[in-house]
This record gives structure tokens, sequence and C-alpha cells, in this order.
């Protein structure tokens, strides 16, 4: 077998988990230190449905800000900024520190419920 293509199996299944959902929370708890289902209420908690569609959550069908679904596959965070899971805590947290210009404000979201946050949307494919 091709070394190239074992290399890739391996990342795909320790990024992506072979257990489908459980492997996919577990992936997004070690990047994020956070709870995917903490992060679920939190969502609801900071009002993010107001402004986003966000797959899973119930009444999150808002088109204020952009849709939130793929996180875990999308190259950038606000367009801005790379897809990594520090940055994307960052962005929940204080986003205009991130663009000074950003329409999100700040929900003064704590750093835990920030990373909860962040392991939901990594869920997201």
């Amino acid at each position: 077998m091709n070394r190239a293509l074992v290399c890739a199996a391996i990342v795909a299944a320790t990024t992506f988990g072979c257990s489908g959902k459980k492997g996919i929370y577990e992936s997004a708890r070690q990047m994020t230190g956070g709870d995917p289902a903490s992060g679920k209420v939190a969502i609801r908690k900071y009002g993010c449905n107001a402004c986003h569609t966000i797959p899973g959550v119930q009444g999150a069908y808002a088109v204020v800000g952009p849709p939130l679904d793929h996180m875990r596959v999308r190259v950038y965070i606000a367009g801005r900024a790379s897809n990594t899971a520090p940055n994307l805590i960052s962005w929940i947290r204080n986003p205009k520190a991130l663009d000074d210009r950003t329409a999100m404000p700040n929900m003064g979201v704590t750093e835990r419920d920030a990373r909860d946050i962040a392991a939901y949307l990594y869920t997201l494919q």
C-alpha cells in the first residue's frame, strides 16, 4: 500500500475519529478543551442563534451573520484568521480584536463558554 495513503488514512482517523459522531465529539473536545453539549447550550445562552443559522440548535435560523455550518472544515474564521481552535475561541470571546470592523458584538463570553461553543462548532462538518 502507498505510504502516503496510509499516512492520510491515519490523519483522517485521528482527526475525524473512527466511530462517527462520537469520534467527532471527542476530537472537538481535544481540539478546544471544551464540551460540545455544553457549547450547544451556551450558543442559546449568548443569543448566537439570533444572528446565525447553526445546525442542531433549535431556533437558529437567522441570516444576519453567516451560517455556522461546516466550521470543522473551513479554512478561515471571519474571513481573516486561520481556522484553529485558539483563533476560534478568541474570535468568540472578542471578535473586534480580530476585526475592528466586524458587526459581531462582544457578548461577554467567558473562556469556558467560548471553549464549549468552539467545541460544538467543530462538530459541524
